[in-house]
């Protein structure tokens, strides 16, 4: 088959991709921009933020499978991609760790306010009776938990060692093995999430973004959660931002934020963000899952996606099967 990835992942991926018998370029440079005049005659498209288009499914005549190197399709246009008969599939679970470790992070960060002491003993300043006096602790503290897939559940691991109550919202369905660690953490149901918000100190979001929850975090529940702390390491969209600023300019919230809306698709770029930019906002470049254990797990999940795909087997496929399927040749 023809691979073209569109995102930087580790060299060894093309070698491995060459030693299985396939045709496999590398391109880390392709933006969501410029995909469309690179695709060619791919049949496979890797890509991880690089944003796939109507217009690069258009443009593409031989392209059959799309995988995205993360769990996340978001930044896929799967509508159009199942109405050419193109598959989408994602590698989920494998960066699990990674994202819930930036999540810890971000947390230690807003209540230390890390970021802050550094810039200040970067400038030459000491001012350790200013900076004594901000951190609460996490001990006691109660995190509530948004989504408890692979990565919120990483997240509770990690926080109960911090001896934080875990509280998350009941579902209606969940596998045994989800429903036995919830119970081994001790993790609190409530009935919605504004409820949620209002039991807790901390509200940590891990959902992906779908109708059901663009926006699910409004007004109503930033009401409920401040004073407080949010964390996104999920999707921006998730989050009303111009809520969220509101709170933020009074004074009532703090956020440590790796997503932002409309950040850019390229790896370096100018660029600014009432959000990025706020004094109560400890940000990071949306590397939750750019850790190097991270990406050779994830890595071995699109390797295994290819190699299904090319004996006739369809992994980890989050759209319909298309009209023109079967093995690869």
């Amino acid at each position: 088959m023809r691979i073209l990835v569109a995102d930087r992942l580790p060299e060894h991926f093309v070698t491995t991709m060459h030693s299985a018998g396939h045709q496999c370029v590398c391109r880390p440079e392709l933006t969501g921009e410029s995909l469309p005049d690179a695709v060619d005659d791919a049949e496979v498209l890797v890509v991880r933020s690089t944003k796939v288009t109507a217009e690069t499914l258009a443009r593409a005549e031989s392209l059959r499978l799309v995988v995205r190197a993360g769990s996340g399709t978001n930044t896929i246009d799967c509508d159009e991609a199942t109405r050419r008969g193109v598959l989408v599939a994602n590698v989920p679970g494998r960066n699990a760790v990674a994202v819930a470790e930036l999540t810890m992070g971000l947390l230690l960060a807003v209540d230390r306010a890390i970021p802050d002491n550094v810039g200040e003993l970067r400038a030459g300043h000491w001012d350790k009776s200013r900076f004594s006096k901000v951190g609460q602790g996490l001990q006691g503290r109660r995190l509530g938990i948004v989504g408890l897939g692979n990565i919120g559940l990483a997240v509770a691991e990690r926080a109960a060692a911090f001896g934080m109550p875990l509280l998350a919202q009941a579902k209606g369905s969940r596998s045994p093995e989800a429903l036995r660690r919830i119970e081994r953490l001790g993790i609190s149901l409530v009935p919605d999430l504004v409820t949620l918000a209002s039991g807790v100190d901390v509200l940590t979001l891990h959902v992906p973004l779908n109708d059901e929850t663009r926006g699910m975090v409004g007004a109503e529940v930033l009401d409920a959660l401040q004073p407080g702390v949010l964390v996104n390491t999920s999707r921006a969209e998730v989050v009303d931002t111009e809520a969220l600023l509101a709170r933020l300019d009074a004074g009532t919230l703090r956020a440590g934020l790796d997503v932002f809306p409309d950040e850019p698709g390229s790896g370096t770029a100018e660029w600014r963000s009432p959000l990025a930019t706020h004094p109560a906002v400890v940000g990071t470049h949306h590397i939750g899952a750019s850790t190097e254990q991270a990406q050779e797990a994830v890595v071995a999940g699109v390797v295994e996606v290819v190699n299904a795909f090319a004996a006739g087997q369809l992994l980890n496929v989050v759209n319909p099967p298309p009209v023109r399927s079967g093995a690869a040749s």
